[in-house]
């Protein structure tokens, strides 16, 4: 993948070119020509990561490496790898490598760490993504189970979805079969909220221990991927650092989800699934 085409790859050149200094997701997002929004999807398709998480992954990276060769001042290599106290870096490092800033200076090696470094945009792209169509969606309320995720933590999603088949098909005012997986209320640090849901006619009946969204009325690129569901990085990586760069087409601020109709079989995996991303009009 040619790093200058997409906007993941960008953003990878200029972090790697810049994280030493004050970077800002807007920053960022201007170096890849693309708006926040469009970088957070796109980062995340092609690396597994959320854009300041990375950044903060590599700044702490380099700091174990000083700290393993003997830095005298720990509070200084936490001051160039961008916090402001001790107990802040600290905290970071010991969650970043499971062991403390003196800890590892103590020990004088790296072999006992994970250490982050940078990625190459190896990551492959579908060479042919089928062309999508334009939908305009009317308003949709989504009740079922929500959870809260980063990147590294979205492997957690099937096991959200193996929950919600207990209940898919009691859940009150429900409205047909088709599924639908909506991530919304996304931040800077990557973190999000997933619900596996389905449509409701309304809220009023829904137990406490269900969520809800609401989605409002939007225009869509709907996208359908027709392999196993364990490939659907690839195809998302395609659309958000192939497609939308060279589409002409801004994505919206504004809920993207998956449409699992009743041919999706979640035993095997197979049956296809719709992606649908938000677009500005």
């Amino acid at each position: 993948m040619n790093a200058a085409a997409n906007p993941a790859g960008r953003a990878l050149w200029f972090i790697e070119s810049h994280f030493a200094g004050e970077l800002s997701l807007d920053e960022i997002a201007s170096c890849g020509c693309v708006s926040r929004f469009h970088l957070s999807r796109a980062f995340e398709a092609a690396t597994g990561y959320s854009v300041m998480r990375y950044v903060r992954a590599r700044r702490l990276t380099e700091a174990a490496r000083r700290l393993a060769r003997g830095a005298p001042d720990i509070l200084a290599v936490a001051v160039d790898a961008g916090y402001g106290s001790h107990e802040a870096f600290t905290r970071a490092f010991r969650e970043q490598f499971g062991l403390t800033p003196e800890a590892l200076r103590a020990q004088g090696h790296l072999d006992n760490i994970a250490l982050v470094e940078p990625i190459k945009m190896e990551e492959s792209l579908l060479a042919h993504l089928e062309a999508p169509r334009f939908v305009d969606g009317t308003p949709l309320l989504v009740a079922g189970l929500s959870e809260r995720y980063n990147c590294e933590s979205s492997s957690g999603i099937p096991a959200q979805w193996q929950r919600f088949s207990a209940i898919n098909g009691k859940v009150p005012g429900q409205i047909g079969q088709v599924a639908y997986g909506v991530s919304y209320n996304a931040d800077d640090s990557g973190n999000f909220d997933y619900l596996c849901g389905v449509e409701v006619a309304d809220f009023s009946g829904l137990p406490d221990e269900l969520s809800r969204v609401r989605i409002g009325a939007q225009r869509y690129a709907v996208f359908t991927h027709r392999e196993h569901i364990s490939t659907i990085r690839r195809t998302c990586n395609t659309i958000w650092n192939k497609w939308l760069p060279e589409s002409g087409h801004t994505p919206a601020d504004a809920p993207n989800f998956e449409r699992y109709s009743e041919q999706f079989n979640p035993v095997t995996g197979m049956g296809g699934v719709e992606i649908w991303v938000p677009l500005k009009t």
